[in-house]
């Protein structure tokens, strides 16, 4: 069972609890996929299913069930694949749950000029405030999003940042995938 807020929004619990599932899973995890579904109507429709997945008894009518799908492929840019996704109507919502090297504001003034894409990656992988953060990323058919972020030097559930904001550029690319 989850240890995520019950008074959270359903889009909060479910990144939440995306974010405990891959923390269960430990660091240097490639990236994950989800698909995110109305809890009651996957009950309703795929009953055979919710039992598989553990929610038959349960009582919450109101919610999001995420379902991993297949692995991302490795040799392709995650832009590129998320270009290529189509979710069935059933699919309310996606989560992307990624890790990456991040550094403080302070040293954007530092990158040096004129670095191609794998010059930058090394740099960053090299400079010596950079920090590992895995990233989970919600967002449903209607635009709300939402985005847990956790560092692996604080790798705790009581140091999740939360906010629907905290990754704008994946949730818009994300939110891309529902456009007709």
């Amino acid at each position: 069972m989850s240890n995520t807020p019950m008074a959270a929004s359903p889009l909060t619990r479910a990144v939440l609890e995306i974010d405990e599932y891959v923390s269960g899973l430990g660091w240097d995890q490639p990236a994950r996929l989800f698909a995110l579904v109305d809890t009651a109507r996957l009950r309703a429709q795929e009953p055979s299913l919710a039992a598989q997945l553990g929610l038959q008894d349960e009582s919450e009518t109101v919610g999001l069930t995420p379902i991993e799908q297949d692995e991302i492929p490795s040799g392709k840019p995650l832009d590129e694949f998320l270009g290529t996704i189509a979710w069935p109507d059933a699919v309310t919502g996606c989560a992307l749950t990624v890790e990456r090297l991040m550094l403080p504001p302070s040293a954007e003034a530092q990158v040096p000029s004129g670095l191609d894409e794998a010059a930058l990656a090394t740099w960053v992988a090299e400079h010596p405030e950079r920090q590992e953060v895995r990233m989970t990323v919600a967002v449903l058919r209607d635009g709300s999003r939402e985005s847990a972020l956790r560092l692996r030097e604080k790798d705790s559930p009581t140091e999740v940042l939360t906010g629907p904001d905290l990754v704008p550029g994946l949730a818009d690319a994300l939110t891309a995938t529902f456009a007709d």
